[in-house]
């Protein structure tokens, strides 16, 4: 999630310095005795990424004071549980690529695949014990909504509304993590409980409203800019938030009972039965719709932004409440 916008030079040459000692931190938390498992502990590391949640933690850091020693261990707790979570997920999703490298799952196997997300998770809770019990906590409940919320996923919604299930687990897999990445970088800077408490519920539907657009991106977009060949989750048979909308819709013209028939007949494997469903989609009212429900989200944000100080961390954080609108634009 690149495209933060600094109105102060002075913030992002901090944020960019912290994110380099993050950096440097993450690496020797990867590191072990043996070089075959440093290997593959450091194997996502080593691809790359945008660090958005080690940002998170700097830019909310300047609500208090951020020079703390105990930030970089923060960002870098919150950075290991996500590369970890990616481990996971890979193999779930039997994903042959990773940020444009091979999966570690594709590379070692399912099993070490497992085993060294395992291996972060721990070293994750290892360096958060150094941060005392409220952190120790805080990142076990983290953990356990990320778990939750992926469980969720894999089991259905069952009884519930197909969208309000969809919505709580993109809030518990992506948003509690994002919520905690602001949670501790105010936290940790001394900052008051109220900033505290207004950063961490900003960044839970940040992260809704994030995970929401990318979804829409993998629709919308004629490039690659979601990360993955645009259609790929519709291809799948996921259903993301616009889908969800087109499926319990009501209307009746030709287009939208077309397009129901296609999004209730598996997964889209042939190509010319994709494409027309990917057209219609692009086309309906249900992706307009998850469209303002996305900017909502992002409005929302902004909202809870509003108790904070007038200063350069918390343009910083408006401004990716644009990034989010204009993506889905």
């Amino acid at each position: 999630m690149a495209g933060v916008s600094y109105t102060d030079p002075v913030l992002e040459a901090a944020v960019a310095s912290s994110l380099e000692q993050v950096e440097a931190r993450l690496r020797e938390a990867a590191e072990t005795a043996d070089p075959y498992v440093t290997e593959a502990a450091q194997h996502l590391l080593a691809a790359g990424g945008k660090r958005f949640r080690p940002m998170l933690v700097a830019v909310t850091s300047h609500f208090g004071d951020p020079n703390r020693r105990e930030l970089i261990d923060a960002a870098t707790v919150l950075e290991l549980t996500h590369l970890a979570t990616l481990y996971h997920d890979d193999v779930m999703d039997e994903a042959s690529l990773r940020r444009g490298a091979v999966s570690a799952n594709a590379r070692w196997g399912n099993s070490l695949a497992i085993l060294v997300g395992d291996y972060l998770f721990a070293r994750a809770a290892e360096i958060s014990a150094g941060l005392g019990t409220d952190a120790v906590r805080i990142q076990a409940q983290t953990f356990a909504r990320l778990v939750q919320g992926q469980i969720a996923e894999t089991v259905g919604p069952r009884e519930a509304d197909p969208v309000h299930h969809h919505l709580r687990v993109l809030a518990d897999k992506t948003g509690s993590l994002i919520a905690t990445c602001a949670r501790f970088g105010a936290m940790f800077s001394g900052s008051p409980s109220s900033v505290v408490e207004a950063v961490t519920a900003y960044g839970e539907t940040l992260g809704l409203a994030f995970q929401l657009s990318d979804d829409l991106l993998d629709i919308s977009s004629d490039s690659t800019d979601s990360g993955k060949t645009p259609g790929t989750d519709l291809r799948e048979g996921i259903a993301t938030l616009p889908v969800l909308y087109a499926l319990s819709s009501q209307d009746g013209d030709p287009a939208a009972l077309r397009l129901r028939e296609l999004l209730t007949s598996g997964p889209l494997i042939d190509d010319d039965l994709h494409a027309e469903a990917l057209e219609l989609l692009r086309d309906s009212s249900a992706l307009k719709q998850a469209r303002e429900t996305v900017r909502g989200y992002a409005e929302l944000a902004r909202r809870q932004l509003q108790p904070l100080p007038d200063v350069a961390a918390r343009r910083a954080l408006e401004s990716l409440c644009d990034v989010i609108a204009d993506r889905t634009s």
